[in-house]
């Protein structure tokens, strides 16, 4: 065991694992308490999550008050961004929008990890409106943000350089379109979010690719990274098993180093 895995106990390196949402599917409810909100019940157990009801609808900032003051100080949601940005205004003339979503989601304050930019599969890299739109997000933001594009040319160097410029790292992505370009990997943090697969949505991972995802966590730690990796794979109730699954596994770690 290296020294650099002590970095699992340093407060200042830290490794989110969770779901896309807070939903217990009813074959796990023996793992959580029996007592409290949804929310209050999963954070007892998990220490991360990742908000995807922003994605359709604005919350009002004492919703997003009432999350934070409702999970362990150690918890960490990361938010994702209205499709209203992302999807339909395809990332023009979205200031005004950005303003209002970031003035709601900052009520999270301390416990709000991450920011999530998803981008349509439709969407090209167009450098001008990129730069245009993360030079405001991060004028409104210290808050670590990924992006996870899903058109190929966004994964190019010239992509991977502007968004490591703004700070900004890719999504490292199950099912993926491309690798994500080693002009990338400096970046601040590591974001798996697995969607599933085969299926996407509804296949559980087998504890190969389990393994596979705590190697790449321990890679990103010896690198002085933050890591995420958030479960998508919500559909058929796999993304809870497979998150404790990688949390255990993690904790194991914790413990020999």
């Amino acid at each position: 065991m290296t020294s650099d895995r002590n970095r699992l106990k340093d407060p200042g390196v830290l490794v989110h694992v969770g779901c896309a949402g807070w939903s217990v599917p009813g074959a796990m409810h023996d793992r959580f308490p029996a007592a409290g909100s949804h929310l209050e019940r999963y954070a007892a157990v998990l220490p991360a999550v990742e908000i995807n009801t922003s994605f359709y609808r604005p919350h009002r900032a004492a919703t997003y008050a009432r999350w934070r003051d409702s999970v362990p100080e150690a918890f960490r949601f990361s938010a994702k961004l209205p499709k209203a940005i992302t999807h339909e205004a395809r990332l023009h003339g979205v200031e005004e929008a950005l303003e209002k979503f970031i003035g709601e989601v900052s009520h999270l304050e301390r416990k709000l990890g991450c920011l999530l930019v998803q981008l349509p599969p439709s969407l090209r890299f167009d450098a001008t409106t990129a730069l245009r739109f993360f030079v405001h997000l991060r004028a409104l933001t210290q808050v670590p943000v990924v992006c996870e594009p899903r058109h190929l040319t966004w994964f190019t160097p010239a992509a991977a350089g502007m968004l490591a410029g703004m700070g900004v790292g890719y999504v490292d992505a199950d099912p993926s379109i491309a690798p994500v370009p080693e002009e990338a990997e400096g970046a601040g943090v590591l974001y798996l979010r697995m969607h599933g697969s085969p299926v996407i949505y509804h296949s559980k991972y087998p504890e190969e690719a389990i393994a596979a995802m705590q190697a790449r966590i321990e890679s990103s730690i010896d690198a002085g990274r933050h890591a995420w990796c958030i479960f998508d794979n919500t559909a058929s109730g796999e993304a809870v098993p497979d998150a404790l699954s990688l949390l255990a596994r993690l904790h194991a770690l914790q413990a020999a180093a």
